[in-house]
């Protein structure tokens, strides 16, 4: 028998990830494809499908954040791009550009750009100038913006041409937010607006790739400035404006507008200063940036968030019916807060003030607040990332009145995995990680007979606990599901699955819907609540669902000593995050006393009624 000719082939079929917990982390392209930051990796998700995609290894440090070139915002533009770019910066300050052909879904390092930052990068801006130009701009926590201008290959393969156009020292307060945008009035002038730990918003403007000249800068925030964006342009009757909105860890979002007032220079080319009177000034200061001159006023304020605004953001514009605007630019912002909400603001039609319409979140209790939030390019989804890595994703399903419903997202660890189990009949994967969660993830038959194949998801997070968890071990129950995990403690903990996991699993991985009889006589317990320190986990009995349905009428939940009771129930889709926080926890059923240090490793003989531990 010859293997000589016999080939082995590998196919990937699930990469589970969290995202890190930084602002600016995320970015939504106009390829609607999200990308993130995974420890060193980038990672980028499709949100259609729910499944992570691929990851790009080869930054050597955290990636503090990424952007699309193009981004969601000219998501209206790039119908016919082949190839779409994007950028991601880490804490070492190091920056990559990477390139995706469409036509293949193939991924390539385009370049690494040459090192100016010499902290972490805080943010990346940028947009398409045309279909093979863009400038984008990088701050870094070293007290520097760099501005730069990339040409892009007419072909796959071939090399980006980049230039750095200007190196701005804003001083020893950095600047964490940057947004660019084309002024109004076919001026050919580019804004960019930066902020950051002085509470001051900074404009600076430059005729095409020229330098950039400080114009003027903003006051009305009293916290850091969390998140700037500039709208497109919009054409309103009299004059051509541009809107700047711009959060803060005042709570507050403010609404600037820029408006084109016109020409400073006279026939023979020379400045009349004195045009601008006294009487420019009522609506708002004026600022001269080349030859033009622009007013600024503040359109409104927004209040209504009750923690800081970590990020705004435009609703992406639709394609316009009038040819030579070419865009409709919709009067609507997305905000996210660390309050758990995201809301949706737009003006009121008669009064034209600016009104919270939509807000989600707030019902949740796993998030600890969310670092940003991004509309998806046809503005029908949004997505936010919260505290714990974890993503939230909302699509509006309505058809004449807003529904804003909870859409399936991946998920994973946001710190470094460190043990994995594979169950011992192979159904599913445990995987335990220093963000202090063992998480189960299992292939989900999929009924429908249109889809392609199973998709993998998590299905349970067995422990969430307040330690760091080093180690876990599959071992042979009573007919059930049985695990031992081991943290920064002394003690190995005995995990029970309870029945509600059984009958999601049974549900995931079997062509048959009913449960067996006889293993719902065998298992008594439903599931599991959460104790006030976040250590042992306590059963909740099968006969025992009517307390917890009297306990949920409790008003202070949100009290830092109360912890919301578990209603652990039979799933029949993939669980979204809120349900894996809290609802899809197992019982402890023993500790096992006897190291004087912390575990460092488990393992189980082949029959799992042996379990050897070490510690440090």
């Amino acid at each position: 028998m010859s293997f000589n000719n016999s080939k082995t082939e590998v196919k990937r079929l699930f990469i589970g990830a969290g995202c890190n917990r930084i602002v600016n982390n995320v970015s939504w392209g106009a390829s609607d494809l999200v990308s993130f930051g995974a420890q060193n990796a980038v990672v980028i998700f499709c949100p259609k499908s729910a499944q992570i995609l691929t990851t790009l290894p080869g930054h050597k440090a955290v990636v503090n954040c990424t952007h699309w070139l193009p981004s969601n915002k000219f998501a209206f533009k790039a119908k016919q791009l082949e190839r779409h770019y994007l950028l991601s910066g880490d804490a070492d300050g190091v920056i990559i550009l990477w390139e995706l052909s469409l036509a293949d879904n193939k991924w390539r390092p385009a370049l690494q750009l040459p090192k100016s930052h010499k902290k972490g990068v805080t943010c990346i801006t940028g947009f398409m100038v045309s279909q093979t130009d863009a400038i984008f701009a990088t701050s870094s926590s070293d007290g520097t913006v760099c501005i730069w201008d990339v040409v892009f290959p007419t072909s796959f393969g071939c090399e980006c041409k980049l230039s750095c156009l200007e190196t701005l020292v804003v001083g020893s307060r950095p600047m964490v937010t940057l947004s660019l945008a084309q002024l109004p009035g076919n001026t050919g002038l580019i804004a960019l607006a930066m902020g950051g730990l002085d509470n001051k918003i900074y404009l600076y403007c430059a005729e095409g790739t020229g330098k950039f000249v400080r114009a003027c800068e903003l006051k009305g925030h009293t916290d850091w400035i969390r998140s700037l964006d500039f709208s497109l342009p919009i054409f309103s009757g009299e004059a051509d404006s541009v809107l700047l909105v711009s959060s803060s860890q005042d709570k507050g979002i403010r609404i600037w507008k820029l408006t084109f007032r016109g020409s400073l220079a006279n026939t023979e080319g020379t400045y009349k200063r004195g045009e601008i009177g006294l009487a420019s000034y009522i609506e708002g200061p004026v600022f001269v940036a080349g030859s033009f001159s622009y007013q600024i006023s503040l359109e409104s304020l927004l209040i209504g968030h009750e923690d800081w605004v970590y990020s705004v953001q435009w609703q992406p514009p639709s394609l316009a019916a009038e040819e030579e605007i070419g865009f409709y630019q919709p009067q609507s912002i997305l905000s996210a807060s660390m309050d758990k909400t995201m809301m949706i603001w737009q003006p009121e039609r008669k009064t034209g003030i600016w009104m919270n319409v939509v807000t989600v979140g707030e019902l949740s209790h796993c998030a600890l607040g969310f670092y940003g939030g991004h509309w998806g390019p046809d503005a029908r989804s949004i997505l936010a990332h919260g505290y714990g890595g974890s993503f939230h994703m909302w699509k509006n399903i309505g058809v004449s009145s807003d529904n804003w419903q909870p859409q399936k997202v991946p998920s994973g660890h946001f710190a470094a995995v460190t043990d994995i189990a594979w169950a011992r009949c192979g159904e599913y994967l445990l995987s335990v990680s220093h963000d202090q969660t063992t998480r189960i993830f299992a292939p989900w038959h999929n009924r429908d007979p249109q889809s392609d194949g199973d998709s993998w998801n998590e299905i349970a997070r067995p422990q969430v606990h307040g330690h760091d968890i080093n180690c876990a071990a599959i071992i042979q129950g009573k007919g059930n599901h049985r695990f031992v995990s081991g943290a920064e403690e002394k003690v190995a903990r005995v995990f029970e699955a309870p029945l509600s996991f059984l009958k999601t699993l049974h549900y995931a991985t079997s062509e048959q819907s009913s449960f067996p009889e006889d293993v719902q006589a065998d298992v008594q317990v439903l599931g599991a609540n959460m104790s006030a320190l976040g250590l042992s986990q306590k059963p909740i009995y099968v006969n025992a669902t009517h307390e917890i349905q009297e306990n949920l009428g409790n008003d202070g939940l949100d009290t830092l000593e109360s912890v919301p009771d578990a209603v652990p129930v039979a799933l029949t889709e993939p669980p979204i995050e809120d349900q894996l926080a809290w609802h899809t926890l197992w019982p402890e059923s023993h500790k096992l006393y006897g190291h004087g240090n912390e575990l460092f490793s488990l393992c189980c003989d082949h029959e799992g009624k042996l379990v050897a531990s070490s510690c440090k």
